[in-house]
């Protein structure tokens, strides 16, 4: 019977690392987002003089359709032709029950690094 657990726990790992390697690798893919909007209470100001992406920090306020409000961070690579303002709303894509985790959703947005 021992050897029965055991070797049940070790099919059961084996399937654990290959999803998890296979979802590192774009093979399968995570559950749907839920879409909401970033209203934006706080943004880091553009470097003076600066051309192209540029780093930002945006603060703001996360509502969507489960979400009533969560005050949310993240700092992104940015244009500073397209800088983002206090009070601009900005779609955005979560998972479900994890508004913390939060991209933004139009396609040419990219995270900087270490967010």
């Amino acid at each position: 019977m021992l050897e029965f657990g055991m070797l049940l726990i070790m099919i059961v790992a084996a399937v654990g690392l290959a999803m998890v390697y296979l979802r590192g690798r774009g093979k399968i893919s995570p559950a749907q987002g839920e879409t909401g909007t970033l209203y934006v209470t706080g943004v880091s100001p553009p470097p003076d003089g600066a051309v192209g992406e540029q780093y930002v920090t945006i603060t703001g306020n996360l509502t969507g359709p489960t979400e009533p409000g969560t005050v949310v961070y993240g700092r992104f690579a940015w244009d500073v032709n397209a800088w983002p303002s206090i009070g601009d709303p900005i779609t955005v894509v979560y998972p479900s029950g994890k508004p913390e985790r939060w991209q933004i959703a139009h396609p040419g947005a990219r995270p900087g690094l270490g967010s």
